[in-house]
Formats: C-alpha cells, structure tokens, sequence
C-alpha cells in the first residue's frame, strides 16, 4: 500500500475508509482499568463515576467542591474525553472530615457508581490502560480493504501518534505564545497542558519523519528502545539479528523523545534524526528546557490488545480495542479513516 496522511499524521499504509466519528457521546465509550482497587478503608474516598459530556476537570472541580476540600485533594488517573461515555475512578481526600452527601450535588451528567475507602490518593498514571469502543458513521470505501488493514494493526502494531485530545483547541499555540513571552498559563492544569502539547508535537514530527522513511516499526542504531507493555528502556548502540527478531515479533519497540532539559538520551543515527527535527521546532525544544522539563520516551509504535471490530450496518464500523495509558484509540480510526466532521475534543479533557 501507499503512504496517506490522515489529520497531518502519517501513514505507512493507503487510508482505505471515509467516516464520521463521535457523531454522539455514543458513539465513544472508554472504561478506565484501574491499576489498584481500594481497600475500604483510609481517608481518602474513591468514587467510580461514569460521565457524558462532562471533562475529568469538570468532575474533579465538583468533587473538591462537594466536600469542601482544596482542589489539589482530588485525584484521577487520567483525564477522559468530554465528547465520550467515560468510566473513571476519582480519590478525595477527606482527612478530619465528614463525607459528604455526594448524591446531593450531582451535576448533570455525572453518575457515581461505587464509592469505598482507600489509604492514599489516586495519582496521574496509575492505571492498567482504558478499554473502548468506537463507532464509525457514515462509513465510505474499501470495507474488504479495511478488514485486511485491521488485521494487519492487530498483528504487527500501528504509529503511536499524539492524538487530537493532547492538543485541544489551540494549545500548542498557546505555548507558542508563552515560550515566545506574549503570555502566561492562568493555572497549573494550563501549564501542564501547554508543555505536553509543545512535547506531543515534537514527538510526532519525529514519527511521521521516521514513517516516511520507513523506520517506525524498526530499530535505529543509538535507539533507546523500550520493552513492550513496560516503561522501562534501554540503548541500542548497535542493531543485530537478535534486536530485529524481537522488535518485528512486538517484544520490544523504537521509541521517541518527549523533549525536555539535557537532549533526548538518544544516540548515533537516531539522535540525529532527532535534533534535526527539534532545530526545525526550536522554538517548542528551546521552551520545554528551559522550563526545566526532564526528557523521557515513548515508543514509536502502538501494539493494540484484543482489537476486535464488527459491521453493524454496511456504512457504521464498531472497534473495541484496549490500550495502555497514554495510548489514543482515535489513533485506530485514524489509521484505517479519513475522518471527516469530527467532533473536537475538549482542551482539558
């Protein structure tokens, strides 16, 4: 097949499909898998909510709210999507004071379904992954072509870009603006938000240079190269029979920078690369070191587990898949779809 774009991302592969997505809240159901299950008791309350329409902040706000505690008392794993039926788990901490009535102050939306105790706050990372289900409308094209091509993202992975959810509405040119010194983050949630979007874009830049030169699913000498399911890495000063065996069977994957103060901690061949990519984003490399941002990585490609889709109606395609944290299910549509009339994801979801 022939390279296509879909969004600005690149692919390896012809886009066979045209389709709708999140055409309603419906149409993309995500349910957290939690890493822990509270024990029952501590001071902190952990509440299972399941919400439409609704961001994570959104909650997270009401929480603090409804138990009068500071917001910082309010944990979550990860932010879930606000154009979504999500399912997420959310920690308060309620030392030296009552619970409240949470039934009371429900906002719309919003559904707690299970409450219990646990000794300590629920932090940003802290899950297994997220299972979904997305539903394609109006689909149009190669529906023969589509089933070859999931088959193929099931067995042999797919580029792990930074989707929509990471950028909003304009937050890389938000930190355009800042890095530039035109302006400020009002918060600390804003400011997370604007460096990840300044480190997604990099990253992705280095993807789809590496897509286009056919390297994405293949190791780099001077690669960090990272263990698959695992957030542990290690160098690749030299790519031999052994390394190549094990990254096309999926064991271990290339991996990319999240840019940060003192270089990407790669090496050779794909350190250059890399800096090349950064010098042609300097303004966004420059900004994240001197925020003094650590560098980290993440691998280069997406391994899905249990992808497993259906055709309900000949032009409406269902996908169930479950990713890692981190990972974007859109990612899947985006690989088989031109999406047209998608709806935009919230900037803090």
């Amino acid at each position: 097949m022939s390279g296509a774009e879909s969004d600005g991302r690149v692919y390896p592969w012809g886009l066979p499909l045209l389709a709708r997505i999140k055409a309603c809240p419906e149409d993309f159901v995500v349910d957290e898998i939690p890493a822990t299950q509270p024990s029952g008791e501590g001071t902190h309350v952990w509440l299972q909510i399941r919400k439409v329409g609704r961001n994570t902040e959104d909650v997270a706000e009401w929480l603090a709210r409804a138990a009068g505690v500071a917001r910082v008392a309010v944990g979550y794993a990860g932010r879930k999507d606000r154009l979504a039926v999500t399912t997420q788990w959310f920690s308060v901490d309620l030392a030296g004071r009552q619970e409240p009535d949470w039934n009371g102050t429900v906002p719309d939306g919003v559904e707690i379904l299970d409450r219990r105790r646990h000794a300590r706050k629920l932090k940003t990372g802290h899950l297994r992954g997220n299972r979904f289900r997305l539903r394609l409308r109006a689909v149009r094209g190669d529906r023969q072509a589509a089933d070859a091509l999931l088959g193929r993202i099931r067995e042999r992975g797919l580029p792990a870009y930074f989707g929509e959810q990471r950028f909003g509405h304009a937050n890389l040119e938000r930190a355009r603006a800042w890095f530039a010194g035109r302006t400020r983050p009002r918060s600390r949630n804003q400011r997370g938000l604007y460096l990840s979007a300044a480190r997604a874009a990099i990253f992705n830049e280095v993807l789809g240079r590496r897509v286009r030169e056919g390297t994405w699913d293949r190791l780099l000498a001077g690669d960090l190269a990272n263990l698959d399911g695992r957030g542990s890495v290690f160098p690749v000063p030299v790519v031999d029979a052994e390394l190549e065996a094990r990254c096309a069977r999926l064991e271990i994957h290339p991996t990319g920078p999240l840019w940060g103060r003192g270089g990407p901690g790669s090496d050779g061949e794909a350190l250059a690369l890399e800096r090349e990519v950064a010098g042609a984003l300097r303004d966004l490399a420059d900004g994240l070191e001197r925020e003094g941002l650590d560098p980290a990585r993440r691998p280069l490609r997406l391994r899905p587990r249990n992808l497993a889709w259906a055709w309900l109606e000949p032009d409406m395609l269902q996908l169930e898949i479950e990713l890692g944290p981190g990972e974007y299910a859109t990612g899947v549509a985006e690989a088989i779809a031109h999406l047209a009339e998608t709806a935009r994801s919230d900037p803090s979801a």
